[in-house]
């Protein structure tokens, strides 16, 4: 946030003229939440009731045909002679018919805002406008600006003539943002291009003045810019779409004021519920580690739980006997593996051996089982 004392003041020639005390409320907390949540729903109490007619889809004689006609319920047109009779009305699913839920105009446009909240929003909103980086980081080109806030003398605020406020800007460096604006202008996106909202633009400087002597006719006409009494605050132009570091143009005597309707006799000041939320710093401050205990030494951690079924030391803890038992089996297991080659070869051997007798045994049945022809030698009786 802001912290500076002092502010300088510039001349309308851009030179520095002075001095002022920075307003209490350019240190208040800044809380873009509230900020965010007031904006939405302020923004929602310019708008204007719309709704359909109340006789919109209802414009037609229609009844239901009833049951036992293997037919919708719906609403259908009498008569006869035409493609419109018998066909659906009323209902939403129907050509023709009305909308589900017509809109009405009571419905709850507009939304009540506690004023503390308000007002805190509005705080926060102007210290943001005191901080360079949040102003940059909103869009503002202030490349060319002395001194953020930029505080310029009260003259200002007898200005006239837009050709003496665009020499004004240029000199102090704020023009840059208004040319910005006015290179930003473009048709709108959809339909409110017919609806007399054909244009949309970028915001620029906000002029803040104490009293109206002619500033207001002198920097309208500037795109992008706009003026805001100091008296009227609005949180829409201090933080548009929500998002806090405006770009403010102020003059000595609105910045001035400030101190007069924020403090002690006018609207209190938000206060941070901590003064400093560089929580690392806190704790490593000399007041804080004097009074703390000493940092305690490293415990040894637990081990885990083991599973006895899983694993040998841990059913041994439990039963010596049965570990023991699992051991021999899982030995016997790797002797079984380590002789695996050995008792195979020896198997395949024996094998090898059977099946050669058992082919000897074939042969032999063959050759013994021959029955030879008895007359092959003649037949001769003697």
């Amino acid at each position: 946030m802001a912290a500076r004392p002092l502010v300088s003041v510039f001349s309308l020639s851009g030179d520095k003229g002075g001095e002022t005390t920075l307003p209490a409320v350019m240190t208040a907390p800044l809380r873009p939440d509230i900020v965010q949540f007031v904006h939405t729903n302020m923004n929602k109490n310019k708008r204007q009731a719309y709704a359909v007619s109340i006789r919109a889809g209802k414009q037609v004689s229609a009844s239901s045909w009833g049951t036992g006609r293997a037919v919708a319920r719906i609403p259908r047109v009498g008569g006869g002679g035409t493609s419109r009779s018998g066909q659906g009305a009323f209902g939403n699913m129907c050509r023709g018919g009305r909308m589900f839920a017509p809109t009405k105009t009571w419905r709850k446009w507009h939304r009540k805002i506690n004023t503390n909240q308000k007002r805190y929003a509005v705080a926060s909103a102007l210290a943001a406008s005191a901080i360079p980086a949040l102003v940059m980081a909103r869009g503002h080109n202030i490349e060319e600006v002395p001194e953020i806030p930029l505080v310029l003398d009260t003259s200002i605020e007898t200005t006239t003539k837009t050709s003496v406020a665009k020499d004004v800007l240029a000199a102090v460096g704020a023009y840059d943002d208004v040319e910005k604006a006015g290179d930003s202008k473009k048709i709108r996106a959809g339909k409110g291009k017919m609806r007399n909202r054909r244009y949309v633009m970028r915001r620029g400087p906000l002029v803040i003045y104490k009293s109206n002597d002619g500033v207001e006719q002198a920097f309208r006409n500037l795109p992008g810019v706009e003026l805001c009494c100091v008296d009227r605050l609005n949180l829409l132009q201090l933080a548009p779409g929500g998002h806090m570091g405006r770009f403010c143009v102020w003059s000595q005597a609105a910045l001035e004021a400030l101190d007069s309707i924020y403090g002690d006799d006018g609207k209190s000041i938000p206060t941070a519920s901590m003064s400093n939320a560089d929580l690392a710093r806190l704790i490593n401050s000399d007041e804080i580690q004097s009074i703390v205990n000493p940092a305690k030494t490293a415990v040894a951690p637990y081990t885990a739980k083991a599973n006895p079924l899983r694993s040998i030391e841990a059913l041994e803890r439990l039963d010596p006997f049965a570990a023991n038992k699992r051991r021999m089996a899982q030995q016997a297991a790797k002797d079984r593996a380590a002789n695996k080659d050995a008792i195979l070869k020896k198997k395949r051997a024996a094998r090898t051996a059977k099946k050669a007798h058992k082919a000897q045994g074939k042969a032999f049945m063959a050759e013994a089982s021959k029955q030879g022809d008895v007359c092959a030698d003649g037949f001769n009786i003697e």
